[in-house]
């Protein structure tokens, strides 16, 4: 059954909102102002999800998608929106979080921190499938929707020498010995070389082992590595020896080593503009302590201490407050960053201790946000300037209502920062101050 719908927003996952007989539609491929025939794909008690069928009055904003798999692949959500309306459509995401779950208003709306819109995915965890009905192996993210992999050749969103690089994989999977033994690549772009690793679900045969070194061979820069278990057993595989895997902070003199399974931002040039704009935020000084919580491999916490400040990053995984403290050696921060591996969720106040007093805080957590943290904040002696990071709209709105409401500060500012273009994920920075 087809129906009629006025589309009156675009939520956190691109889909357009629209309110029909009582009820809230989520409708693919809507835009806001739009006037659409959709088709129900699902209907529960109090919503409706379904997609678009027929454009009737169409938005300003409406672009060719530039993807000719778009609405079939489901790494991209919004290809077919402007890209700075895109980017209006997150702010009123984070907007809209702030009012109606915080209760809280940013006393100023920040530029968004944004980059290039194609090509910028130097992380990403790309699927590998044996479908003997495509005649060969499928590599390429899932169908929208589905487990499926889609039937692609080329990707927009990923470095352009990685999609070129999409049609060889698929050639090389489909005449391998173990081609229904790979299920996925972890893809991982560094400044002097480019990481595919192989989870290899059984020992490659001499064949196969040909195959990967040919292709190697084929395109300089690339290194294979594989993972027979947990991301902790991954090793370089082909060739054993290539240039350092790392990204570069230019602003900050700094250059940070990682390993391709380890987490860092999956946009290297936002991630640039985002690291910048905190600490400017944050403004540390020569003489202050400064706190970064959920700090990683020390992405902020380098920069932070570029600026003279002493930096205490604290992490819950110890192999990534090990590559922290190897990156404060590598850059010669070791005498102003120092790290301590803890686990935040597990006993926050434990974690508050053993960072003692610091005069500003950065946090930027996981999807969960950093509840606990703020409600166990000092209210005396806290730190005098929070730069909250998150990659969720929701769980930074309910934990600035906790700082604002119950721990003394005001919301001094927050804006977007669209680290995952034609996608609806929403991540933003937000500062706090006494």
């Amino acid at each position: 059954m087809t129906l009629l719908a006025k589309i009156e927003s675009v939520d956190h996952e691109g889909m357009g909102v629209a309110h029909i007989e009582g009820k809230v539609a989520f409708i693919d491929g809507g835009i806001t102002g739009e006037t659409v025939a959709f088709m129900r794909r699902r209907s529960k008690g109090n919503y409706d999800v379904g997609s678009v069928t027929q454009v009737l009055k169409e938005s300003s904003q409406r672009v060719m998608p530039r993807c000719r798999y778009f609405g079939q692949c489901g790494g991209c959500a919004m290809q077919h929106i402007e890209p700075a309306a895109q980017v209006a459509s997150k702010q009123r995401v984070l907007e809209d979080n702030l009012a109606r779950i915080g209760k809280v208003s940013p006393g100023m709306i920040l530029p968004p921190v944004q980059g290039p819109s194609w090509g910028y995915r130097t992380r990403a965890r790309i699927g590998v499938h044996y479908v003997a009905k495509k005649g060969g192996v499928l590599v390429g993210f899932h169908e929208k929707r589905s487990s499926f992999i889609a039937d692609t050749s080329s990707c927009e969103i990923l470095p352009p020498h990685v999609s070129a690089m999409i049609p060889g994989l698929r050639a090389m999977f489909s005449a391998m010995t173990l081609r229904d033994r790979i299920p996925q690549i972890e893809l991982a772009v560094g400044h002097e070389v480019t990481v595919l690793v192989i989870r290899n679900l059984e020992p490659l045969p001499a064949e196969d082992v040909k195959r990967f070194q040919d292709f190697a061979d084929a395109h300089p820069g690339l290194q294979w590595w594989l993972q027979p278990k947990g991301p902790e057993t991954a090793q370089p595989f082909y060739p054993e020896k290539a240039p350092v895997l790392d990204y570069r902070l230019p602003e900050f003199g700094l250059s940070l080593t990682f390993g391709p399974t380890e987490f860092t931002q999956v946009n290297a040039g936002v991630n640039r503009i985002l690291v910048k704009r905190a600490v400017d935020m944050l403004d540390p000084r020569p003489g202050e302590r400064v706190g970064d919580l959920f700090c990683g491999l020390g992405n902020f916490t380098l920069a932070l201490a570029s600026r003279g400040a002493k930096v205490v990053g604290m992490e819950g995984a110890a192999s990534l407050v090990k590559r922290a403290e190897d990156n404060a050696r590598r850059n010669g921060l070791e005498g102003l960053a120092r790290f301590i591996a803890f686990d935040l969720y597990k006993d926050a106040q434990g974690a508050l201790n053993a960072l003692g007093r610091v005069d500003k805080l950065l946090i930027d957590p996981p999807r969960d946000g950093a509840l606990d943290i703020c409600k166990l904040m000092p209210e005396k002696h806290g730190p005098s300037r929070i730069v909250y990071v998150s990659c969720s709209p929701s769980t930074l709105a309910r934990d600035a209502g906790v700082l604002v409401h119950t721990k003394g500060y005001r919301l001094s500012s927050a804006g977007v920062v669209n680290m995952f273009p034609h996608t609806g994920h929403v991540e933003s920075i937000a500062l706090f101050e006494r």
